[in-house]
């Protein structure tokens, strides 16, 4: 028996990705969604310092 087959299996190497190379629209395109993200960012950090929204809902009455 080997030393290799008791055990915890040797992951696989994934084949290496092929570098792309990115025009003006590609570059552009990820820089606005980078801009796009951090805008999102900063807007959730807002709504966290400002508590939760309404409070509101479907109200239940005592009654049952």
């Amino acid at each position: 028996m080997s030393g290799r087959q008791g055990g915890k299996a040797k992951p696989l190497k994934a084949p290496k990705k092929e570098k792309k190379d990115l025009d003006d629209a590609d570059l552009e395109f990820k820089e606005r969604q980078k801009k796009e993200a951090a805008e999102r960012k900063a807007l959730a950090e807002q709504a966290k310092k400002k508590g939760p929204l309404g409070g509101g809902g479907i109200k239940k009455s005592g009654k049952k």
